[in-house]
């Protein structure tokens, strides 16, 4: 997998998160607890544009962020889409081990033992997933590209800026 088609697919997927965030909202005054169901939604919206921004990093700057990197990357958006949706079953479960807080002011007395270990599961690998595609990330864009010009965007025609 290269930058460039990894960039786009990226790009594409923060662009789903934030609509399915937007739809999402629709429903959150619905749902047995609706504070959970916004915690989803600011999920939704927050990841999408953390997945734009990295979509965008990788399309435009010059890096070394390689295909394994890339592939992990991906693997956090993934794995992102299973966290952020057992946070939208949670607003009808109400499941309090993972998001105490949230669930506290929720009112949340905690769901059964499944769902418990489902959003937290959830939560963990993805959130260890994110950690190491931020990281990777870092790691690919501090490294000086072997030559700028080749992985730097294509410049405009001559004249023009």
């Amino acid at each position: 997998m290269n930058a460039a088609k990894g960039g786009k697919h990226v790009l594409i997927q923060g662009m789903f998160f934030i609509l399915v965030g937007l739809l999402w909202g629709l429903v959150v005054p619905h749902t047995p607890f609706p504070r959970l169901a916004l915690s989803a939604h600011i999920q939704f919206e927050g990841s999408g544009v953390m997945f734009i921004v990295i979509g965008i990093l990788l399309l435009a700057l010059p890096h070394r962020v390689g295909g394994k990197s890339i592939w992990m990357i991906m693997l956090s958006v993934w794995l992102t889409w299973i966290m952020v949706l057992s946070e939208v079953a949670n607003s009808w479960w109400g499941t309090n081990q993972i998001l105490p807080i949230a669930a506290h002011e929720a009112g949340a007395t905690g769901g059964a033992p499944w769902q418990e270990t489902i959003v937290t599961l959830a939560h963990v690998i993805a959130g260890i997933a994110l950690i190491i595609a931020w990281i990777l990330l870092i790691v690919g864009f501090a490294k000086m590209p072997p030559d700028a010009s080749q992985t730097a965007p294509p410049a405009g025609p001559a004249g023009k800026s």
